[in-house]
């Protein structure tokens, strides 16, 4: 096994189902470090003050930005080489995507089982899992027999967003897939493999896939394509990556970089192109010695090392990860990167005008004037919510026009203000603060160039507000309003205050599944947000807000369900990511539940007299993580990516806590699709 990793002395779970082992292994014990963000800037709980005694709707316009062509799947492809056109109607809806009923589907209960508990009606099977062939030349896993050769051409591990685009064929498509981290307690028989092959293994493991997959008869199941089609493709840490925007003109980072790490989520853009966040890319460094003084303050505002320590002990087997010999290194991660998944021989690009940052994704809509407009968050405490607008617009017949529009434009970030009144609501107003353009820096001190790779420090000049770790934000295509996962942050009513937008400096918890509600400090469950942009147009600058969940046990006085009967929904912890169906239903998958259960994903209606009745749809093994959700552009298929499960203290590959998917003796993270047996639409 690796030296550098010795086993966890804790037993048990830090945050929820997440193990300590997950907290050193995902995001370097973030929660073990001083916050990063010194600003003083004010906390959204501050902003969210007024008691919980009642709730209201806000009024504003719902016209939606459906016109826009963008669903789920719906992208907008021309009809060239595999890509068909988008069947989309004039209101952005698919064919039989037009209103429909409620969420009818049956309730999951919580449980601690190890598997995906479906509801009645459902079915469910595994696409593709760690080591499975996604190259010609890709031996068949065994893991008794792995080399670093071997997993560059197989299915990486944790995979965590994925996206679907389609084929010509409507039988077949592409699986895009980010690898965010990996567990090598989990991955490798004890003493099988020489310390510098792990790692070697292990960073073949990251990335990202593209993998060829085929519908099952006319049903609603998917499986991989073993034709292993010409789109299929690996990258890895160490696939050539292009840097565009103003800050490859900087030495810090230069036009080149190598490899995608810490990958979290994503978005898909009009002209079907994949989007990965790098996320925890602080936790890949090592320092062998000092770092030189000018990049201190850069470092310690995103959580890099700056004295001597080893983490991933990456710098044995690669200089480039030790900062005290490549200081720079750093800068060339943080980024959005971009990829074709129709082209596998196109260089992936990382777009610095969407901001450096611990980004968990970036998704895209289109502006009412044909702009591109990108949110993303930054998902530590107390971090901030961004947004891109494009200065050129999209062009729908010509799509290699639209290969440059993320690399000029605007950034921004937000500031979320109260109302300030006692009337018991979490709502207010906000404003997109400009930070620079592609030409033009509007932070005094910074260039354009600064801005963009240490857009932190940036934005802690312009006064935003410090969020509960902003995670996935996506526009619903149906209503036009905009929501953002907010996960948690324990420290929230400590050294964050509170506010309107960050209220609650107590939440209450359950370690066990049957055990007592006890009461902690800190924001401990999450929340989702709901932003309304001025005449629902992703370049207006003002917006409208209010928390639309407050999650927890309904049983707990804190909580809040869009205004629905709190004794008729589905009890939700730590909010990740988000997605919508075909009606603009919102689906939530969730990551380190404190209610003492497995981790799922959730439906709840946004409009109509069932807004805020949230019910569990599935739940994913133990102490795996719920990652995705996607629901395919037809709504009969809902994906799920399995991450980290048995992610356990004591778990190791000889005694597992975790088997899942039961195809083999110890835990494999995979890719799963769930659909109803009668052929209809996920749930409903």
């Amino acid at each position: 096994m690796t030296k550098f990793l010795p086993l966890i002395s804790q037993i048990g779970t830090r945050h929820g189902s997440r193990s300590f082992r997950t907290c050193a292994l995902k995001c370097a014990n973030q929660c073990d470090h001083a916050e990063p963000n010194t600003s003083g800037n004010e906390h959204i709980q501050t902003v969210m003050r007024s008691a919980f005694s009642r709730r209201k709707v806000l009024k504003v316009g719902a016209a939606g930005v459906a016109a826009a062509g963008i669903g789920t799947l719906a992208v907008n492809l021309p009809a060239a080489a595999e890509q068909p056109a988008s069947a989309a109607g004039p209101d952005g809806t698919l064919p039989g995507f037009g209103p429909r009923g409620g969420l009818t589907h049956s309730v999951v209960p919580p449980n601690r089982k190890d598997d995906i508990v479906i509801p009645r009606g459902y079915e469910q099977a595994v696409i593709i899992g760690w080591g499975d062939p996604v190259l010609p030349g890709a031996p068949k896993f065994d893991v008794n027999k792995q080399t670093p050769e071997a997993q560059a051409k197989q299915f990486g591990y944790n995979n965590d967003y994925t996206m679907i685009v389609p084929l010509r064929d409507e039988r077949k498509a592409l699986l895009v897939c980010n690898h965010e981290y990996t567990d090598e307690y989990l991955m490798f028989p004890t003493g099988r493999y020489d310390d510098a092959t792990t790692k070697k293994i292990a960073m073949a493991a990251h990335g990202m896939a593209v993998v060829g997959i085929e519908r099952v008869g006319r049903s609603g199941e998917w499986r991989r394509d073993k034709q292993l089609p010409k789109y299929n493709r690996r990258i890895t840490v160490d696939t050539e990556f292009e840097v565009t925007g103003p800050a490859a003109a900087d030495a810090r980072v230069g036009k080149k970089a190598f490899g995608t790490i810490g990958n979290c989520a994503g978005g898909i853009t009009p002209w079907g192109t994949i989007l990965s966040g790098e996320e925890n890319f602080q936790g890949y460094f090592d320092v062998s010695g000092a770092v030189a003084a000018e990049h201190t303050t850069s470092f310690k505002r995103y959580g890099v090392p700056t004295t001597k320590t080893t983490q991933k002990g990456w710098s044995t087997v690669d200089a480039r990860f030790d900062l005290a010999k490549t200081p720079t290194e750093a800068y060339r991660f943080g980024w959005i990167v971009e990829v074709d998944p129709y082209d596998p021989k196109s260089t992936p690009k990382k777009r610095s005008m969407l901001g450096r940052l611990k980004h968990e994704g970036a998704t895209v809509t289109i502006t009412a004037d044909g702009r591109i407009a990108a949110y993303t968050g930054d998902d530590e405490r107390g971090e901030y919510i961004y947004k891109f607008v494009s200065t050129g617009r999209y062009d729908e017949k010509n799509r290699k026009a639209n290969f440059g529009l993320l690399d000029e434009g605007t950034l921004y970030v937000a500031r979320f203000t109260g109302d300030g009144s006692a009337d018991g609501l979490y709502d207010g107003t906000g404003q997109w603060i400009p930070l620079t353009s592609d030409k033009e820096s509007f932070v005094p001190g910074m260039s354009v160039a600064d801005v963009l790779i240490n857009t932190r420090l940036a934005a802690d000049k312009v006064s935003p507000t410090r969020m509960d770790r902003p995670e996935d934000i996506e526009r619903n295509p149906v209503n036009g309003k905009v929501y953002a996962a907010l996960t948690n942050n324990s420290n929230r009513g400590g050294i964050f205050g509170v506010d309107e937008a960050n209220p609650l400096a107590k939440s209450f918890v359950r370690d066990t599944l049957d055990g007592p509600l006890v009461e902690k400090s800190g924001n401990r469950n999450g929340y989702v947000l709901e932003l309304s942009e001025e005449g629902d147009d992703a370049a207006k600058t003002g917006f409208f807000w209010n928390l639309f969940l407050v999650c927890g046990d309904p049983a707990a006085q804190e909580t809040y369900f869009g205004g629905f009967d709190k004794t008729k929904v589905s009890p939700i912890s730590c909010p990740d990511n988000v997605a919508f169906d075909g009606s603009g239903n919102l689906w939530i998958s969730t990551d380190g539940n404190v209610l003492g259960s497995n981790d799922g994903i959730f439906t709840v209606p946004v409009a109509g007299p069932n807004r805020g009745q949230v019910k569990q749809f599935l739940s994913v093994p133990f102490a795996a993580e719920a990652c995705g959700p996607l629901i395919s552009d037809d709504d009969r298929t809902a994906f799920v990516a399995v991450q980290h499960p048995g992610e356990t203290d004591d778990a190791t590959f000889e005694k597992p806590t975790s088997t899942w998917p039961h195809t083999h003796k110890y835990p494999r993270p995979a890719i799963s699709c769930v659909w109803r047996k009668d052929g209809g639409r996920v749930g409903s």
